[in-house]
């Protein structure tokens, strides 16, 4: 989930990167969201942020998270987890 305030806008240098990576892994394995932590109270404890944040979520719980658009930090992040 790219975690983004709305004065910011979703990170979109990574689209790239998960589309590239998601083609490669199947789209079963992989899904990408956008979440405005403005309008969701569940993710109050990033507001105020600068740095995109991506949280990586399996079986519904919190699994890992990277903040900022590290490129390598992610795709090495996506391949551990699945």
């Amino acid at each position: 989930v790219d975690v983004f305030q709305a004065w910011c806008g979703p990170c979109k240098t990574v689209v790239d990167l998960f589309r590239k990576i998601r083609n490669e892994v199947g789209s079963d394995l992989l899904h990408f969201a956008v979440a405005e932590v403005d309008s969701i109270d569940a993710l109050e404890e990033y507001r105020g942020k600068c740095e995109p944040v991506f949280l990586f979520y399996a079986g519904g719980e919190l699994v890992a998270v990277v903040r900022g658009a590290n490129a390598p930090l992610l795709q090495k992040t996506i391949l551990e987890q699945l």
